[in-house]
């Protein structure tokens, strides 16, 4: 399973989000909430390029390989998608 890393990475993210909303819940300092939070936003850009790595390495390769010059196209054309919405989210 190509995506087993990023898995493993979002059942730790939800973690981290657990933990910060107990810590809000405790009243605990703002400033110690707030890494908690940034811990857990870097945990998620990083299972996001995981997946974003499995797509290339899986959806990617196998539309190169069909030469299916539509269905590149149209994986090229996601991956600008989403390439797009990074840089508008940045």
């Amino acid at each position: 399973m190509k995506h087993k890393d990023a898995l493993r990475t979002l059942k730790n993210a939800k973690g981290q989000v657990e933990a910060v909303i107990k810590m809000v819940e405790d009243n605990r300092y703002c400033i110690d909430i707030s890494k908690q939070i940034l811990a857990t936003i870097a945990l998620l850009k990083k299972a996001n390029v995981q997946v974003l790595n499995s797509h290339l390495e899986t959806c990617v390769k196998s539309a190169i390989f069909s030469e299916d010059v539509e269905e590149v196209d149209r994986k090229i054309q996601e991956l600008e998608e989403v390439i797009s919405y990074l840089n508008k989210i940045v």
